[in-house]
Parts: C-alpha cells; structure tokens; sequence
C-alpha cells in the first residue's frame, strides 16, 4: 500500500494524482496537447480518479480554470467522490485571488495553493502584500494553503515571509519568467529542486518530477524519493492515452520505491 503522511492536517498518500495531461497542458507540443484534450473526456477523468482510487491514491490535483476539468471536479465531489481535491488556483477568470479560493473552498477543495506562474510573477515585483493577502483568506476558509514555482528564487523569498502551510516545488524551471521563456527542461533544474526542498521545513508537494514525461517513471520517482523529506509527497500527471494501465503501473513503482526507501533506512548505520 502506499505509505500516507499527516501533510498540514491532511492525511495523504504519497502519490497524488495530476491533472496536466487532462487539460492539455503536455509541456511538449501543440499536436500532444490536442491529444491529450481529445482523450480526457469528463467520463475518462472520472474513470482514472477512480481507478486512482482503487490503486490506493487518495487525493488529486486540478487547476480551477480549465472549464471541462473544473466542472468535471465539481459534480464529482457534488456526487460523494472520496478522493481529496488540493487546488491549484490562479486568477485569470476572477477579480483576485480571494474570489478563486472562495470558489474552491465552494466545490469542495481540501486546500489550495497558488498558481507557480503568479507567484514566480509576484516573485519578481516583490509583491508580498497580494500573496499575504491571498494566503490570509484561503487560511481563514480552513484551507491549508501553500504557494507553486519554477525555481528556488520564488520558494526561499516566499519561505522568508513565514506566510504558506507548505510549498509546491516544480522540478524543472520549465522555461519560466526565471530561465527566458519557452519549454526548457535541464537535468540540473532537479538537484536544486531538491536542495530547496531540504532546506524548507514546511511540508512539500513534488511535482513535474518525471520532467513532463521526459524521465523514466521508476528513475523519476526514486530520485524524488531519495531527495524530498520523509513527509513529503509527489504530484504525477498521468496520460491513460499512452497506456490504459498507467495508474496502477505508476502505484506500483511508487510502493516499489518508498519500500525499498524505507527498508534501507531500517538497517542500523
């Protein structure tokens, strides 16, 4: 079974489900974009939650701007759906920030965290006073909030203000604000992924840890494994177009991992 963490409150599996692959966003190119789309119909997102249930996943992630995914989640917790939801929110289709977590708060999100573009933006201009304002609002929702990003920069200026429950790490830099633009993927984004990782208390929640389907699924989750605290968890986006088994085949790689993790931190030094 896969181990689960007390994460802000929150009691869940290490493994979370993604929900990129369902909103088209591949990271890749606009024809697998497109195709990702076309196969995510809201009766297939509903079978893979449910297969990810049946796995031993106990919560997803979903953004609250993707019409077909926002709604899709909204009549599945309407209906006793039983997976946790943790909210990935910006700020496009609202006034602000507040107005978004209300909405989630409404669908039935568990906890939310900010948008890694908006922060890295609020990075950038040192707007501490929206992100304390946004974070102060979720928190008074009885939401555990947290805050995505590109790079550590975002991470250790939000970690400074002592203001989130616990950070959204991305493994890659992905070509944000921070590198220029554009999909970059470098093998040397993950090594300082981790390092800031180790160095925030806060609990953390991993994500493009298999670089957008660029890495091996085992190598990927052992490397994150190895490298995120012991209460740490993982976010994967999980694309059933290229194999219909990809969830119970990534379940057991992840129980494959943290046993073999959790065997040889037994052994006596």
């Amino acid at each position: 079974m896969l181990p689960i963490v007390d994460f802000c409150g929150l009691r869940l599996t290490r493994l979370l489900l993604g929900a990129n692959p369902f909103g088209g966003y591949s990271h890749q190119n606009g024809e697998r974009d497109r195709e990702m789309v076309a196969y995510n119909t809201p009766d297939r997102i509903r079978e893979t939650w449910a297969r990810a249930e049946a796995a031993g996943i106990n919560a997803f992630v979903t953004n609250n701007e993707t019409p077909h995914v926002i709604d899709t989640t909204a009549a599945y917790l309407a209906n006793g759906g039983q997976l946790q939801w943790i909210a990935q929110v910006n700020r496009n289709q609202q006034p602000d920030f507040e107005s978004a977590l209300d909405r989630v708060k409404e669908i039935g999100a568990s906890a939310a965290y900010l948008h890694g573009g908006a922060i890295d933006q609020l990075y950038l201009e040192q707007d501490a006073e929206t992100l304390r304002r946004a974070i102060a609002h979720g928190q008074s929702l009885g939401m555990p909030m947290g805050v995505a990003g590109h790079s550590p920069l975002t991470h250790d200026w939000v970690n400074s203000l002592r203001l989130v429950d616990f950070h959204v790490v991305c493994f890659f830099n992905c070509g944000s604000v921070h590198t220029g633009g554009g999909e970059q993927f470098r093998l040397q984004d993950p090594y300082e992924a981790v390092k800031c990782i180790q160095r925030i208390a806060k609990p953390c929640i991993g994500y493009k840890v298999l670089g957008a389907g660029r890495l091996d699924a085992a190598m990927g989750f052992e490397f994150a494994y190895e490298h995120i605290k012991p209460g740490d968890v993982i976010n994967v986006g999980m694309h059933r177009g290229d194999r219909d088994d990809m969830v119970e085949t990534n379940v057991a790689i992840a129980e494959r991992v943290l046993a073999k993790l959790e065997a040889r931190q037994a052994v006596p030094a």
